[in-house]
């Protein structure tokens, strides 16, 4: 399967269950990750960081992203995993 058959070029969305999912999401959880893992990030960036990738998490949920991958670093895996139990 390709991106396109996911997500066609012409859409920016697409619903997954109760949830829309935006095109970027998945990479927007990574760059906030990386803030977020980066000792040197101010705590201001870091704090925008955090509520930004919390508020990805359902749109990552929809799409499966965490029954296919475990996140290594603990303090984020430990951030995700109380998030998405919260929502259980």
């Amino acid at each position: 399967m390709k991106a396109e058959h996911i997500l066609p070029d012409d859409l920016d969305t697409v619903r997954r269950g109760d949830v829309v999912v935006r095109k970027g999401s998945v990479g927007a959880f990574l760059a906030n990750a990386a803030v977020l893992a980066d000792p040197a990030a101010p705590a201001a960036e870091r704090e925008a960081a955090q509520a930004d990738l919390i508020e990805l998490l359902p749109a990552l949920e929809a799409l499966g992203l965490f029954e296919v991958f475990a996140v290594r670093d603990p303090a984020l895996a430990g951030l995700v995993g109380r998030e998405l139990g919260r929502r259980s």
